[in-house]
């Protein structure tokens, strides 16, 4: 699997979404949804890939959020959450309104970063 618009390797493969996360999507929806979890993450810690220098706990940790993320913007989209009715169709998410899928995404990523300081933006 490449990484967007087929330029290089992924970031997170789908073979560790499915074993080392546990992930349920489909290897089409993770790849689409990758690009935007990827950002999510790197908004979060600065780094668009695994680092040379992080030890394998805190680039798992990386790669975790990333699926985090991507199962985020798989079910939820990267706009507003929410639901809507057509006569008698309707779709409704469970979460509040007003939420975005991207705040999704970035509690689901912020949670599998805990205890990493990846997420650190304060004096050392």
């Amino acid at each position: 699997m490449t990484g967007a618009a087929g330029c290089g390797p992924a970031p997170v493969s789908y073979g560790f979404y499915q074993d080392g996360y546990g992930g349920m999507l489909a290897a089409e929806a993770f790849a689409e949804a990758l690009p935007a979890a990827v950002r999510c993450v790197a908004a979060l810690t600065g780094a668009r890939d695994v680092r040379e220098e992080w030890d394998e706990g805190v680039a798992d940790a990386w790669r975790r959020s990333v699926c985090a993320a991507a199962d985020a913007y798989a079910e939820y989209g990267e706009g507003r959450v929410g639901g809507f009715s057509v006569g008698s169709f309707s779709v409704t998410n469970y979460r509040d309104e007003g939420t975005t899928g991207s705040e999704v995404a970035r509690e689901a990523a912020l949670a599998e970063l805990a205890g990493t300081g990846l997420c650190f933006t304060g004096v050392r």
